[in-house]
């Protein structure tokens, strides 16, 4: 895993955060595959990516435990808090969108 940062100018997405943003982008082009395209595919995508940065982070802590001298206690904990940032934004995309469900079915016609 490389941590390095590219541009210190760059803002620092969540895998959900970049997997909405490429959903709009395809919302916004029109393009829609009949194989998880749109905003289904995007979001199987980012709930992949959170659920391997999670399984990355467990094995990490396993090594950590293990002592091996390969991995460190910073990558650790950095791939931890990515894990976590993960998700939560994967969380509240998905209270945003029970919200929205909601609010369309308590709407009259």
């Amino acid at each position: 895993m490389d941590l390095r940062i590219a541009s210190a100018s760059l803002p620092i997405a969540s895998p959900a955060v970049a997997a909405a943003r490429a959903a709009a982008t395809q919302a916004r082009q029109g393009v829609e595959g009949a194989e998880g395209g749109g905003f289904g595919g995007a979001l199987r995508g980012a709930l992949q990516s959170v659920s391997a940065a999670q399984n990355q982070s467990s094995n990490m802590q396993r090594e950590v435990q293990m002592e091996n001298p390969n991995v460190s206690l910073e990558q650790t904990m950095v791939a931890i808090q990515k894990a976590q940032i993960g998700f939560q934004a994967t969380l509240h995309v998905r209270n945003r969108m029970v919200q929205a469900y909601t609010d369309i079915m308590n709407m009259q016609v």
